[in-house]
């Protein structure tokens, strides 16, 4: 018997990066499966565009957007906020259709107070002033990504736990490159300075629910995580915010099979997008 779906007024997922081979899209499937959103937020690098082939597109990252679809169909609002992996959809910011809408940042009001909602690679300071680096960083973080998937497949199966190799990697490139990005600080300040009470990011993969303080005054700092590594999302109800950290999952026997319309439907539009 399928549980029934947890109500939720607002939820948000980042960087999913769906068509790269280190997503997780069985939670992905399993948590938009167990909740009911009023509002659902995707925020940034939800497509992986820069690792995107349609030679590895597989069923479960299709049924990911059966799924969203599913929820557009019931009346769901969606918003999609555009990242740096799926850059190319900013050329459809203002875009809107019925309950879905793209957008490069997002206002909401929440009982009385607003949030600021974007993905936050315009912050990111390597990327501006170090391509390099963020190119050779991008190139060794896909090769770490590759390898500890299949340490985690050899480690599930002996019954351990999964292994996070590129998070203790991130930690010490976020050392190294400190004296140039203050992500959450800068995000924070501006903020606080236009007035916000909440500011949610997604882009850094460190899910985070903590109070900045600056000194013209204080903000809550929100990070949605991702679901490469961490597997989370924020959800906010009935006046209060939380981190949700989704299980491991496997394939569901009930997942709606995908059928070759469906794949053609989607590689047009890519096509479309000019990702073909």
């Amino acid at each position: 018997m399928t549980p029934p779906r947890r109500s939720v007024e607002l939820a948000i997922i980042s960087d999913l990066h769906l068509g790269m081979r280190g997503c997780r899209a069985h939670e992905i499937l399993a948590y938009l499966q167990s909740i009911d959103p009023d509002v659902l937020v995707l925020n940034g690098d939800i497509i992986d565009i820069w690792q995107f082939k349609k030679k590895y597109f597989p069923p479960a990252h299709m049924r990911v957007v059966q799924e969203l679809l599913r929820m557009l169909e019931q009346g769901k609002t969606i918003h999609y906020i555009t990242g740096n992996h799926d850059e190319l959809f900013r050329r459809f910011v203002g875009f809107r259709t019925g309950n879905f809408r793209f957008a490069n940042k997002l206002i909401l009001e929440l009982d009385g107070q607003k949030a600021w909602i974007f993905h936050g690679d315009v912050f990111d300071v390597t990327m501006q002033y170090s391509k390099w680096l963020a190119q050779l960083g991008g190139k060794g973080y896909d090769l770490l990504i590759a390898l500890n998937h299949t340490v985690n497949c050899i480690s599930l199966a002996l019954g351990g736990q999964r292994i996070s190799l590129s998070k203790k990697v991130k930690e010490s490139v976020k050392g190294a490159v400190k004296y140039i990005n203050q992500f959450e600080e800068t995000a924070a300040g501006i903020a606080v300075t236009n007035g916000y009470d909440f500011v949610v990011c997604g882009h850094i993969h460190q899910p985070c629910d903590r109070i900045i303080e600056t000194r013209e005054g204080s903000v809550r700092y929100l990070n949605s995580g991702d679901w490469v590594e961490n597997c989370t999302a924020l959800e906010y109800d009935d006046g209060q915010w939380r981190i949700h950290t989704q299980e491991d999952a496997r394939p569901s026997k009930a997942s709606e099979p995908v059928t070759k319309k469906d794949r053609e439907i989607f590689e047009e539009l890519l096509t479309e997008f000019s990702l073909g």
